[in-house]
Parts: C-alpha cells; sequence; structure tokens
C-alpha cells in the first residue's frame, strides 16, 4: 500500500510530538517524563516505519507542551530525536533537541561510592564530549560515564 494511502498515528490538534525516537530509547523516554503518570491523552507508537531511521517510535501528547528541561533530558537518551509543537492540527514549530550542559536527577551515579549513591543527594553532572560520544561527568566525584553506560533512574 502506497505511504500517503494511510496514517499509522492518528493526528492530534494541539500538542506535543515528538518524532524520531529510536525503538530502544522509547522507554527511557516514557521514564524521563514520567509520561505513564500523565494524564494527558497521548498515544505511543513503537516499530513504525521511517525511511531515515528503519523502525522509530514516536509519542504525541495532547494538549501539552515540553519545557525546555524536558526536551534536554530528551536529548540525552535520542539525540536525533525530533518535537514538533502542533496547534490546529498544523505544525507550528519544529525543534531539534540539543544536549544541555547540565543534567540533574535523571541519571545515577555510576561510581557506588558517589554521595549521591549514600545519601539523598539529588545527582548532577556536567555534559562533555568524549571524541565525538556524550559523557557525563559526576559533579560530586567527578566520575566520567560514558553515553553507553548511562543508567536512568526507573
Amino acid at each position: 500500500m502506497a505511504r500517503d494511502k494511510y496514517l499509522e498515528v492518528r493526528a492530534i490538534e494541539n500538542g506535543t510530538v515528538i518524532d524520531h525516537i529510536p525503538v530502544d530509547a522509547l522507554f527511557k523516554i516514557v521514564n524521563i517524563m514520567s509520561l505513564d503518570r500523565d494524564r494527558h491523552r497521548m498515544t505511543i507508537g513503537m516499530n513504525l516505519e521511517s525511511e531515515r531511521i528503519g523502525s522509530k517510535a514516536i509519542i504525541k501528547i495532547t494538549d501539552r507542551y515540553l519545557i525546555k528541561e524536558e526536551i534536554e533530558s530528551i536529548a540525552l537518551v535520542a539525540p536525533n530525536a525530533r518535537v514538533n509543537i502542533i496547534k490546529g492540527f498544523k505544525v507550528a514549530e519544529k525543534l531539534r533537541v540539543s544536549l544541555p550542559k547540565k543534567i540533574k536527577g535523571i541519571v545515577k551515579c555510576a561510581n557506588p561510592y558517589c554521595i549521591t549513591n549514600n545519601e539523598s543527594v539529588r545527582t548532577s553532572f556536567d555534559v562533555i564530549d568524549e571524541g565525538g560520544e556524550i559523557a557525563l561527568k559526576c559533579r560530586y566525584c567527578e566520575k566520567t560515564t560514558l553515553h553507553n553506560e548511562i543508567e536512568l533512574f526507573m
């Protein structure tokens, strides 16, 4: 069937669409944004066809707009995702996710002896570039965690 003959996921009138999510990052984004507790109507699609990345995931949230910190958090697990602001069934704004300079509270420090793993201290990391790969440097113990080692709080 020709691609333009059907929609895999229904359009929304107003809200936010997070698109081009790698399938393995979908539930990480759901966790980061606490979407399991969000009361807005939403559609979550997984293993959808994508010309650019093969298979993708998408999240559509009706009547909710993301704040800057949420968009930056998405970049941590899906650096090539796109965020579209929808108004009146049309894309009003297209945003690229981008990494912040600091990440607080959503990532666990990899150092088991770090104060954040032993006392009720919120984690805080500086985002650094390790030869083209992102890494996080703990602001307390200075442990550097590479992108593939990042563990989110669940």
